[in-house]
């Protein structure tokens, strides 16, 4: 738990740290990256995408990282901005306590400096889906020094009438030079989603900084909202800190269809 005094009240924060084996100086770089996860509480979305990095402990496949997962206590709320077109403010009136900027700021100001404070840190990624997607591309897109890496998956672009989306070119003329790095997919949600996303793309293409990597990866033939996240969080980790797996050497002769074995010398 951490104290907020954004929040005045403690909030749930989970780490994650990789039990590194013998063998790790040999492959995985250090320091280790930092994954801070929207919706990042025990019963969000935790556990898998930890999982995730203890997997690549068994089979080197990625760069483990430290996971920090960052609870959603009221989530509507807290990771959307407030809508500006008045059908919204309507609709979801609900929503119109949206703090979006105190979620960001209780991340940046809270939540990071205790995590640096502790660990060895290397490059500091962002990762959500759906409402935290949106987190992540509004994070990118307004205060894009906050963090190396981002990952968005199936974003909800579709709020207050694609706002965000219809504004990133002006976002992205804002932005300097950097090594920084996007990845984002969607399923197949379709309508205003992907129309906010097409926006996206096209401001991407032709609007974005020198020096970022961005990679889409389109899922509209094989996921729905529900089916997409963790194959796709996985895929754009690897792509992030994907580790080469080598040459296997010399296949032995029980891989060989037809093969002997070696003759034994006395």
């Amino acid at each position: 738990m951490v104290d907020s005094k954004i929040y005045g009240e403690a909030r749930e924060v989970n780490v994650y740290l990789p039990d590194l084996p013998d063998w790790a100086d040999e492959v995985f770089e250090s320091p280790l990256p930092v994954l801070y996860l929207i919706d990042g509480g025990t019963d969000q979305d935790f556990f898998h995408i930890a999982g995730l990095s203890q997997l690549t402990l068994v089979n080197a496949e990625r760069q483990p990282m430290i996971v920090v997962g960052i609870k959603t206590h009221n989530r509507r709320a807290e990771i959307s901005y407030p809508a500006t077109d008045p059908r919204y403010q309507t609709e979801f009136a609900e929503w119109q306590v949206a703090d979006g900027e105190n979620f960001r700021r209780h991340i940046e100001d809270e939540v990071m400096p205790l995590i640096e404070a502790k660990y060895q840190t290397g490059r500091k990624i962002i990762l959500g889906e759906s409402l935290a997607g949106l987190f992540v591309m509004e994070v990118f897109l307004r205060n894009p020094n906050m963090f190396d890496d981002y990952v968005s998956v199936s974003p909800s672009l579709w709020w207050d009438d694609r706002f965000l989306a219809k504004n990133a070119a002006t976002y992205l003329k804002t932005h300097k030079a950097s090594d920084r790095r996007l990845y984002v997919t969607m399923a197949d949600e379709g309508g205003t989603m992907q129309k906010g996303l097409d926006e996206l793309l096209l401001a991407l293409d032709q609007d974005a900084p020198e020096g970022l990597q961005a990679k889409y990866v389109d899922r509209r033939q094989e996921d729905s909202h529900s089916t997409i996240y963790h194959h796709s969080a996985r895929d754009a980790l690897s792509w992030l800190f994907g580790i080469d797996p080598g040459n296997y050497g010399q296949a032995p002769w029980y891989l060989t269809e037809g093969a002997d074995p070696p003759s034994k010398e006395n």
